[in-house]
Formats: C-alpha cells, structure tokens, sequence
C-alpha cells in the first residue's frame, strides 16, 4: 500500500470549500458520499457568497492585527463572531493575545458583512 506524503497545508474557509466542492461537482458529474454530506452540511452554516468571503478575508488582512495569521482569519469567517466575546471565544483556541481594541476593530469588520452593525 502506498503512503501518500503531504506535501503542504494551507487553511480554506467554508466559502472557500462550498466553491471547491462545487468545482468538483462539475467536473467529476457526481460527488461521493462524503462530499455530498459536506455539501449538504455547508448549505446550512455558508451565508456568505464566494465575493463577499473574499471581501471580507482581504479586509480582515488589511487591518494587519499582530499575531493573527491566515488560519486565524480563515476562523473568523467561518464562526462570524458578532461580539467581542464570541471573537474572544474563537481567539482563545488558539495560543495568541490580541488587545480589545483589535478584537473591536474585527468584530467591527466581520459585522459589515453578516448584517450587524456594531
């Protein structure tokens, strides 16, 4: 049996994803099980079309918050959080401190985009 070796990883969103499996779909005709299950499950938590994921992922980069990396944004677009606890919540899994006025300043980007001006 062979061993596949990853050769690298980058972080994708669920935006990102629901395109992907899209792609996929047209090219292949038909999903497997599992992708179809994915498809189905992102319907249901994706809010965000394919434009505005990417608008948001360029404005959450361009604040330029210390310490915050492309997985970290890519976790914010997926959980959306509206306050700054719920952003304090999605930071806390991972070992980063960011101050409240740069947890106000995403919290305040990420509202632009799901509807909820803070």
């Amino acid at each position: 049996m062979t061993k596949p070796e990853i050769l690298s990883e980058t972080p994708i969103n669920t935006v990102d994803l629901k395109k992907e499996i899209e792609n996929i779909k047209k090219r292949d005709k038909e999903l497997n099980f599992r992708a179809e299950r994915t498809e189905e499950y992102l319907q249901h938590i994706t809010h965000l079309t394919p434009q505005k994921g990417k608008e948001l992922y360029e404005k959450l980069e361009k604040l330029a918050v210390p310490r915050i990396k492309d997985a970290h944004i890519h976790k914010i677009i997926d959980t959306m959080p509206d306050s700054a606890e719920a952003m304090k919540a999605v930071l806390q899994g991972y070992v980063i401190t960011v101050s409240q006025e740069n947890i106000k300043k995403l919290v305040g980007v990420v509202a632009e985009f799901s509807g909820k001006k803070k």
